[in-house]
C-alpha cells in the first residue's frame, strides 16, 4: 500500500460534488479508476428510475486463483449537504484530514471508496493471488439506500458483502440495523369563526394535540423509537383550524415490532378522530428494513480473523442508522458494515485520521488475501 497515493486519491474524491441524485462526475471518475485496474464495469439504469443523472456502478475483476472465494466490497458514491465546493485540509501536526469548515469533508463515503481502490491496486502490484473481486458503488445511499434497492442482484456471485461505510474505528463492524418507517397523518375538522361560533367547528389542531399527548414517544421499548417530528395546521388566528398534518418516524431493530408500533399509533389517530368527529388520512413508507447478521456467520468470522491478524480486537455493534447493507440483506446477501475511521460525520467538523485511512485500506487488502 502506498500512503501518499491513497491520501491523494481520497482528497480527489472529496473534492467532487456528489450529492444524492447528482453523482455523475463521481461515477465517471470511478469508472476510469476501475477500468485502469482491469475491472469489467457496468452501470445500471437506476438513475432513470430514481430521477438521477447516474446509475449504480458494478465492477468485476476475474480471479487469478479460482480456488479462492469471491468477495464483494461496497461503498456509496453520494454525500449529504452541505456538500458543494468541498475542500479537504491536511493537518500534518495532528495527522488528519478535515473539512475547511463550511461544508462536510465527504469522508462518508469517499474514505470507503478510496480504501477499496487502494487495497485492490496494492494487491495487484504485489502479485498476490486473489479470487473474483466484486465492487458495487451505489448511488443515493444517503436517501435510505434508494440506489442499491434498484440494483439487479442476480449479477452478484459472492456469498457475503463487506460494506465500507461505518463512521467508527477500524476493527468495528455493524451487524444489525433497524427498520425505519416514516408516517404522516392529516386530520380534517370543520372551520368556524373562533370568536362568534367556535362550537360549530371541529378543531383539527386540538385533535392532533390530543393524539400527540396520548402517544408515547422517544424510546418506547428496547431497540424501538417513535418520534412525531413536525406539526402544521390552521390558516388564521380567528378561524377554528380545519386541517392539521403531523409527520414522524418509527425505528426498530425488529421489523414486526416496528410495524406494530405504527399500527398502535394509527389506532390512536382513528379513535380520537372518531370521538371528535374529525376525518383523517394516514400514510406510511417503509424506508428500510431491519437486518441482523449473526456473529458466528462466515462474514463475521472472516472479518474477526483479519482484524486479529492486524493486532486489532474485532468489535461487533448494532447501529441505529441504515445503510446499503439493509438492502443487501433483503436480497439474501449477508454482510457487515465496516468502520472506515471518519469522525463528526455529516457535519462541517468532519475529519479522518490519516492512520485510520491507511489502516482501513490495509484491512480491505487483508480481506482479499484471506479468501
Amino acid at each position: 500500500m502506498k500512503k501518499e497515493r491513497l491520501t491523494n486519491l481520497f482528497i480527489r474524491l472529496t473534492q467532487i460534488d456528489s450529492l444524492s441524485f447528482g453523482e455523475r462526475q463521481m461515477a465517471d471518475m470511478l469508472r476510469g479508476e476501475l477500468e485502469d485496474l482491469g475491472f469489467e464495469v457496468y452501470e445500471d439504469d437506476a438513475g432513470s428510475r430514481l430521477g438521477s443523472d447516474t446509475g449504480n456502478l458494478y465492477a468485476l475483476l476475474k480471479a487469478t486463483d479460482p480456488g479462492k472465494k469471491p468477495v464483494l466490497f461496497s461503498a456509496h458514491m453520494d454525500t449529504v449537504v452541505p456538500g458543494i465546493g468541498k475542500r479537504a485540509v491536511i493537518d500534518s501536526e495532528k495527522g488528519l484530514i478535515r473539512s475547511e469548515g463550511d461544508t462536510i469533508l465527504g469522508a462518508d463515503d469517499a474514505a470507503g471508496v478510496a480504501q477499496i481502490l487502494e487495497a485492490v491496486r496494492s494487491t495487484l502490484e504485489s502479485g498476490a493471488p486473489h479470487g473474483d473481486i466484486e465492487i458495487l458503488f451505489p448511488v443515493a445511499e444517503e436517501v435510505y439506500g434508494l440506489g442499491s434497492a434498484e440494483f439487479d442482484y442476480s449479477r452478484i456471485i459472492s456469498n457475503e458483502a463487506f460494506v465500507i461505510d461505518l463512521s467508527d474505528d477500524i476493527g468495528v463492524a455493524a451487524v444489525a440495523a433497524p427498520s425505519i418507517i416514516s408516517f404522516e397523518f392529516e386530520i380534517t375538522g370543520r372551520p368556524a369563526h373562533a370568536g362568534f361560533e367556535p362550537e360549530a367547528g371541529i378543531n383539527a389542531i386540538a385533535s392532533a394535540a390530543e393524539i400527540i399527548a396520548a402517544t408515547k414517544q422517544g424510546r418506547i421499548a428496547e431497540g424501538l423509537t417513535l418520534n412525531i417530528g413536525t406539526i402544521k395546521g390552521g390558516s388564521i388566528t380567528n378561524i377554528v383550524s380545519e386541517s392539521c398534518v403531523c409527520t414522524g418516524e418509527v425505528r426498530g431493530n425488529d421489523h414486526d415490532a416496528t410495524c406494530a408500533a405504527l399500527d398502535e399509533l394509527k389506532q390512536t389517530v382513528d379513535s380520537i378522530c372518531a370521538k371528535n368527529g374529525a376525518r383523517y388520512t394516514f400514510t406510511s413508507d417503509a424506508k428500510i428494513r431491519a437486518y441482523c447478521t449473526p456473529e458466528d456467520s462466515d462474514v463475521c468470522k472472516s472479518f474477526a480473523a483479519v482484524c486479529r491478524s492486524m493486532g486489532l480486537e474485532p468489535k461487533f455493534i448494532a447501529t441505529r442508522g441504515g445503510s446499503d447493507n439493509n438492502v443487501f440483506a433483503q436480497h439474501g446477501l449477508p454482510g457487515i458494515v465496516v468502520g472506515f475511521g471518519s469522525r463528526e460525520t455529516h457535519t462541517t467538523d468532519e475529519y479522518i485520521m490519516l492512520d485510520d485511512l491507511y489502516k482501513g485500506a490495509e484491512l480491505v487488502e487483508n480481506i482479499i488475501a484471506q479468501r
